[in-house]
């Protein structure tokens, strides 16, 4: 049998998550993570090219949903991003009205600078931390997310 956390507790976490959150969603961050991947890219622009390399082939429909924007503002982004030469619409398997994007070659080795980027702020961040924490963090987390899914 499994304790149940306190509401006091369960607050603490969803606070904690807020802050994540919102730490990531600071244009100031994004700005951040653009210099550190020295890349030339509007920052509205740089989480779509990365979701979509990392979740892709994926919808329109569904890349806004993750990052909580309406489908019209992400597919003019998207459009940008296609012009960029950094995503590529392709139809749909067994519905070709649909399509689903992926990213282009050019996409994807931008995608994997901002990771390294990523990864070198996150290092900078966690330099105190032992490494079992940071891999007990990593699995709660994963759980966590999951768990929410699954509900």
């Amino acid at each position: 049998m499994h304790d149940t956390p306190s509401s006091d507790l369960l607050r603490q976490l969803h606070d904690a998550v807020l802050d994540v959150v919102a730490f990531i969603n600071r244009p100031d961050r994004d700005e951040v993570l653009i210099r550190e991947a020295q890349i030339k890219l509007d920052r509205a622009l740089f989480p779509l090219l990365v979701l979509t390399e990392r979740f892709g082939p994926i919808a329109v429909v569904e890349l806004a949903a993750r990052v909580g924007r309406d489908h019209s503002t992400i597919s003019r982004q998207v459009a940008k991003l296609v012009a960029l030469g950094l995503i590529e619409r392709h139809p749909r398997p067994g519905d070709r009205r649909q399509r689903d994007l992926r990213a282009t070659t050019s996409g994807q080795a931008m995608a994997r600078q901002i990771d390294q980027a990523r990864e070198r702020l996150a290092r900078r961040a966690l330099s105190g931390w032992r490494v079992e924490d940071v891999a007990d963090l990593a699995r709660s987390l994963r759980r966590y997310a999951d768990d929410l899914a699954s509900t």
